[in-house]
């Protein structure tokens, strides 16, 4: 007797895209390989672009801390170990629940439902939100050409250990871009599949907002990786003729919650045929 398999199938009904700059407000570090160890000559090298040789944010750097503060923000049970010290929130479908009361679970979650779930549970749809690596801007890669830096385009930033009996310091070099450097054309892409999903695309925002009031990178805690977005388009994408719906037109803006306000009213008007 042949099984009959249940059909699946997703729907794209459409995409939010968010465009816009990342500001470094204070030095920026974000790790490189191990590698760039012993050729920088510094305890902490930043990453850098193979060709430009220019420093950036890599798009996994930035999703990894939305998604690390959306956590954190909901209380998610840190329920799944990557490495041997590192645990992160995944929904996970027990022996006992049926796919879709897992599906339920899903969807009602802030956190998978935006940021998928890694290994092999049997999720509803991909993974809802895409963020691209960001670029320095070539007038902040002008500046810092001009301004001789320690390194191209980054400073070392000196750093001490200090035995807490006898005072003892042991001195390390971090390499960080200066505060002031723009980081040009970062983009959200927010694929929507159904209204669970439409209605939360505000985690998305909120999650900005989280970056901005913590860190990105390393050294937060001594005042490193403050940064501030500038949004300077929003539109979406729809149905099967792919159409552009733009945004209202604005001048950069903050992520304040003026601007999320709208740009989520706008999100539901668009997507208002969209069902579950």
């Amino acid at each position: 007797m042949t099984q009959q398999v249940k059909e699946r199938k997703v729907t794209l009904h459409g995409r939010v895209f968010v465009q816009g700059d990342i500001k470094a407000v204070t030095g920026l570090h974000i790790g490189g390989a191990a590698g760039a160890l012993e050729i920088g000559g510094v305890d902490a090298p930043v990453i850098r672009h193979p060709v430009t040789n220019q420093p950036y944010i890599p798009g996994s750097s930035l999703r990894g801390k939305m998604r690390s503060l959306t956590e954190r923000l909901h209380g998610s049970v840190q329920n799944m170990r990557i490495g041997p010290a590192v645990f992160v929130h995944v929904c996970r479908k027990s022996e006992t629940q049926s796919e879709h009361d897992f599906h339920t679970m899903f969807n009602r979650c802030p956190v998978c439902s935006v940021f998928g779930a890694t290994g092999d549970e049997p999720v509803p749809h991909p993974t809802s939100l895409v963020v691209r690596d960001v670029y320095l801007s070539k007038d902040s890669a002008d500046k810092l050409e001009k301004a001789e830096t320690d390194f191209p385009y980054t400073e070392i930033k000196w750093e001490a250990t200090i035995d807490r009996v006898t005072s003892a310091a042991v001195p390390r070099q971090i390499e960080r871009v200066p505060s002031g450097a723009i980081f040009e054309g970062f983009e959200l892409v927010y694929s929507i599949y159904d209204v669970v999903g439409r209605d939360h695309f505000p985690v998305v925002l909120k999650a900005l907002q989280l970056v901005e009031e913590d860190y990105l990178g390393g050294l937060g805690s001594r005042g490193g990786g403050k940064v501030e977005f500038q949004v300077k388009d929003v539109y979406a994408r729809l149905g099967e003729g792919y159409t552009k719906v733009p945004f209202e037109p604005f001048q950069a803006h903050r992520v304040d919650d003026a601007l999320v306000a709208q740009i989520v009213e706008w999100v539901k008007q668009v997507f208002a045929d969209v069902k579950a």
